[in-house]
């Protein structure tokens, strides 16, 4: 298994959902030829005990969409190759790359410190914004809490009785970093990797100080409206999906029985700027692939961008990137994003050439790498 990155969320649910509940596993008709390994990949995810899965590949060969199991456990409807849902930490991508095209206007440095557009906001029980860069919150060594660790905020939002009571509330960015500030660093700047939500959380208010705009809008100017992406958005306090979308499933819980809960709606301002966005798989590959064909942002920034420091065992961190060599030698970039009900992956090969975007709409079962190596190795 390569490198999952931690949400408070996957954390605190189980990890496994019987196939019976989920219902039979439907595949989609093969647009090209060929996919029969993710197709078979797929399937397993929903014997495994995901509800249902959506996916979506671009290679030499065209586009391929296909899906597997339900998209609401209630009636039985099969999931959506169209499905929207909500991307997680994917967010975190478009973010870096709003802050890399400020720095290539000459608007800000990522060799600035966060107090110098964030005075006195990162600061308490040894936070230091002085001495942290816009570069070590977009590559996780700055060493700020993670505000999803907080124990208080994981019973709030992630388990059931918190969950229930609290999931239509607002929470401001400066409140989940205050949350962080609270709790020591996780390491000195720039002395170790430690993936913390806090840090995007951060950039989206450095994006904002920097343009007078939320992040929000300038993702939108910038790169949604752009590259086409009319499944893309940011919700910021809606509750709800857009339509076409699926149910989200999540057991509130951390054990691997028990009910399974309905989690479509909630407010996704808990996790704003580090994995609030809604999109869908052909938005997400059609991103990825214009981002790695220099669409997005020039050379020196990209370079920027892809420019790692180790993470896990075979995985490297870049700005918002997460860098992964497969089982059979292919390197793929992208991220992966998890929230309430919803866990989704989004990779390229370096070129742009292959791309794959996928989605469960159920956040404690599944093995999402297995799909990635069905579609990159045995595709």
């Amino acid at each position: 298994m390569t490198v999952r990155v931690r949400t408070a969320l996957l954390a605190a649910t189980a990890l496994a959902l019987s196939a019976a509940v989920a219902g039979p596993a439907v595949a989609a008709p093969a647009a090209t030829g060929g996919h029969d390994a993710t197709r078979r990949a797929l399937r397993a995810a929903v014997e495994d005990g995901v509800p249902g899965v959506t996916a979506s590949a671009r290679d030499g060969r065209g586009t391929w969409s296909g899906t597997a199991g339900v998209g609401d456990l209630r009636t039985g409807e099969p999931r959506s190759e169209r499905d929207r849902y909500r991307v997680g930490s994917i967010t975190k991508t478009f973010v870096a790359t709003v802050l890399l095209q400020l720095e290539a206007e000459g608007r800000l440095s990522l060799d600035d410190t966060v107090d110098e557009w964030l005075p006195g906001l990162v600061a308490g029980h040894g936070h230091d914004g002085g001495r942290i860069t816009l570069r070590q919150l977009l590559n996780h060594t700055s060493g700020v809490y993670d505000y999803t660790a907080d124990e208080g905020f994981a019973r709030d939002h992630f388990l059931k009785d918190g969950f229930f009571e609290h999931r239509h509330e607002t929470v401001t960015p400066r409140e989940l970093v205050a949350i962080a500030m609270a709790h020591e660093p996780d390491s000195a700047p720039g002395a170790s990797w430690n993936y913390s939500n806090t840090n995007y959380v951060l950039a989206g208010l450095v994006i904002e100080a920097a343009t007078g705009r939320p992040y929000g809008e300038e993702v939108r100017r910038r790169i949604i409206e752009p590259l086409g992406l009319r499944a893309t958005s940011f919700p910021g306090t809606r509750t709800g999906l857009p339509e076409p979308s699926s149910r989200a499933y999540s057991k509130l819980a951390p054990t691997a029985t028990g009910p399974t809960y309905d989690v479509t709606r909630l407010n996704p301002s808990i996790a704003g700027a580090s994995g609030e966005a809604i999109s869908d798989s052909a938005d997400l590959n059609r991103f990825y692939t214009a981002l790695f064909r220099g669409r997005l942002l020039p050379a020196q920034q990209f370079a920027e961008m892809t420019t790692t420091v180790p993470a896990r065992e075979d995985a490297d961190y870049g700005l918002g990137l997460i860098k992964r060599r497969l089982d059979c030698g292919v390197t793929v970039w992208g991220h992966a994003g998890g929230i309430h009900g919803s866990s989704s992956e989004a990779v390229t090969t370096g070129d742009g050439r292959h791309a794959l975007a996928l989605n469960f709409n159920g956040d404690w079962s599944g093995d999402a790498e297995a799909v990635i190596e069905a579609e990159f190795c045995d595709g």
